[in-house]
């Protein structure tokens, strides 16, 4: 699974792609989050962003070497970083934060 996240100021998009599969893209407005998850990959487990929305329930991390305590990749509003991106998704959801402090 590949994807990758985008945040112009207002949206964020979220576009997952499954080996053998179409991506999928996901849209959130940055005003609409209540809540934001970062947990930073480590050298032998990916990371992963997560944002919450009014009436979405936090995703379970899923257990289990593969996974790492990731959300399932079926959580559109949330997405696996490697170690290198750590730096990008701390500054992404930082961005995502102050819009949300200053709405």
């Amino acid at each position: 699974m590949q994807g990758s996240i985008r945040f112009d100021g207002e949206w964020i998009t979220i576009t997952k792609r499954a080996v053998g599969h179409q991506p999928r893209e996901f849209r959130l407005r940055a005003a609409d989050v209540t809540g934001t998850r970062l947990k930073p990959a480590t050298r032998l487990f990916h990371g992963y962003l997560q944002f919450l929305l009014p009436g979405s329930a936090q995703a379970s991390e899923s257990t289990g070497i593969a996974s790492g305590g990731r959300p399932p990749h079926s959580d559109p509003h949330s997405l696996s970083i490697p170690r290198r991106s750590n730096d990008g998704a701390a500054k992404l959801m930082a961005a995502v934060e102050q819009v949300r402090s200053s709405q």
